[in-house]
This record gives C-alpha cells, structure tokens and sequence, in this order.
C-alpha cells in the first residue's frame, strides 16, 4: 500500500546523515517545493475563471495524500478569493471523515481499500499535519501531541474542541465516492459535456456537484489523463481512452521492478548498493534521461453556478 511505501520514504528522509550522505530527495508532496509550485496552480485557475478580483471562486481537489488542497488553503491563507476548498476522496475516506466528525483516524492497511482511483488509495495523508498546524493555532507542540497518538497507531478526535469549532474559517467541505459513482460521474462527463476524464477527477466532479455554494463558480481540479486507467474508462463508457503518442506501445517497452519487503533498514541498504549504478546509468536506470508518462498538469474543469461545465 501507498502508506507502507511512504512510511519508509519518511524513514529515510528522517535519517539526516544518510540523506545528505546519498543526496536523497522525495518528489512527492512530502516535499515543500512541491507544494509551493502548486499554489501557483490556484492563482492561475482563479485568474483563469475570473472577470474581477472582487469574485469569489471554489476548488474541488480529489485528495488523498492532502499535498494538492494544502497548496488551496495556502493560497487562500495568502488571500486568494478563495470560497470554499472541496476535498473530495473515494472510499478510502479518512480525510472525509475528519472534516466532517473532527476524528482523524487513519487506517491500517488491512483496512485501506484498493480501488479504481488508486492514486487516492491512502489512509494516512503526509500532508494534513500541515493544515492541523494552522487549525490549532499554529502551535506545534499541540501537533506534536496529536501526531504521537497518530504514530502510535491510534488517532486523535478535535470535535468537541475550539479548534474544530474554527474550522469553517478554513473553507474546507468533504464528501467521498465509490466505484459506482466513478463510472455514472465518468459517463456524465462524456455524454453531457464531451470531456473524457480518468477516475479521480470523476471523485471530484461528483463532489463538486454536491458541495458546491451557490452562485459561486467551482473549478474541478483533473490530476490524471484517463489513458492511465484504461480498463475502468471501457467499463464506463465502452470505449478505450485515446493515447498521447509517447505511450503507445508502452506495454512492449521493458519493465525493471525490484520486489521489497517494507522495511526501511532493507531500502536503504538496496539504496547503497545500487545509487552508483543509477547515477551513472547502468543498470538500465538513467536519471538524467527518464521521462514521466501520463501525467497531465492539472486542467481546470468549471463548474458554473447554472450547471454549466467546460474544460479546457
């Protein structure tokens, strides 16, 4: 599980010495330039979507590792005219559960579902601590005391506290989907607005629609292409997706996986064995020469308050 894998990404990132030693970095929104580049996201989509800076305006963000909407709240924190910041999750709905009962309580993975937005499959967000230092107050021994009880397997519940009390001044509503609503919401999509979209933006379309205020224009943030979840577009709309040109034939190229146990010590040991050969790219690796495929920079899709809805 995502979890598993980032408790060890974290492990080895807490290891300060080995870090600097092997010039280990994470690029996922663990990482704070991660998170700073996506604020820009919101000033763009806002200016996008806007005539006046006197509007107000909304964003939807499917969510799983809370990186992306953290960069929301922030921007809005920086005052952005930021309305409402809807998190939307699958059935893996930890984050939901929070903003809706003021418990956090992450699951094991016994208990974390797979589902067909796997990129949201998470039940333990790295970056929600991040929020929670805002909420209470920007006290970090109050987040300290919290985090304890989440590391120590347990969790933590705000609801009848001050702090959750403040917590629409943060803008923040939830709600969550399920397979189903994916592929009604993927269907949607496609037949009412001619826009083809993958299965997380589908969670956070079919949120959106809920949870959106009145009168006030709800920007949907895409975070995948739909090629990247071919088999649950055909189940929904009894088509393949179109592929970019880079990844056709993709299934022909080789594939180089190394099966781990999830155990910190044992990554960083496979860490030390191998760095030398990834910098210098053998053993198939090149750094300098890898490309991602299938990731899309996130692509507004517009709600309006009338039920209008285009992308672009």
């Amino acid at each position: 599980m995502f979890d598993d894998a980032q408790d060890i990404v974290k492990a080895v990132s807490n290891d300060h010495a080995f870090k600097a030693k092997y010039k280990i970095g994470a690029v996922n929104s663990i990482n704070w330039g991660r998170v700073a580049a996506q604020i820009v996201y919101y000033f763009k989509g806002y200016f996008a979507a806007t005539k006046s800076n006197d509007e107000q305006l909304a964003f939807c963000v499917p969510s799983g590792n809370f990186g992306n909407i953290c960069a929301g709240h922030i921007a809005r924190q920086m005052g952005l005219p930021v309305a409402k910041l809807i998190l939307a999750t699958n059935e893996n709905d930890v984050l939901d559960e929070f903003f809706r009962t003021g418990v956090y309580r992450p699951r094991g993975t016994a208990e974390t579902h797979t589902t067909s937005s796997p990129s949201m499959d998470i039940s333990k967000a790295s970056n929600f601590e991040r929020f929670v230092f805002d909420l209470v107050g920007r006290d970090g021994a109050k987040v300290r005391e919290l985090w304890a009880k989440v590391d120590a397997g347990s969790s933590f519940d705000l609801s009848n506290t001050p702090y959750f009390a403040r917590l629409p001044e943060f803008g923040f509503v939830s709600g969550s989907n399920n397979h189903a609503g994916r592929l009604a919401t993927i269907r949607l999509a496609f037949e009412k607005y001619g826009t083809m979209i993958d299965t997380h933006t589908a969670d956070g379309l079919k949120v959106a629609l809920e949870q959106r205020p009145a009168d006030v224009t709800t920007l949907v943030l895409e975070t995948a292409l739909p090629v990247k979840f071919e088999e649950t577009i055909r189940e929904a709309l009894n088509r393949a997706p179109e592929r970019p040109a880079s990844l056709e034939g993709i299934e022909a190229l080789p594939q180089r996986v190394e099966v781990m146990n999830p155990d910190a010590a044992a990554v960083k040991q496979y860490l030390v064995d191998h760095i030398p050969a990834l910098r210098s790219g053998a053993g198939g690796l090149n750094w300098t020469k890898r490309r991602k495929r299938g990731r899309s920079f996130p692509r507004p899709l517009y709600i309006g308050s009338a039920d209008s809805f285009i992308s672009r």
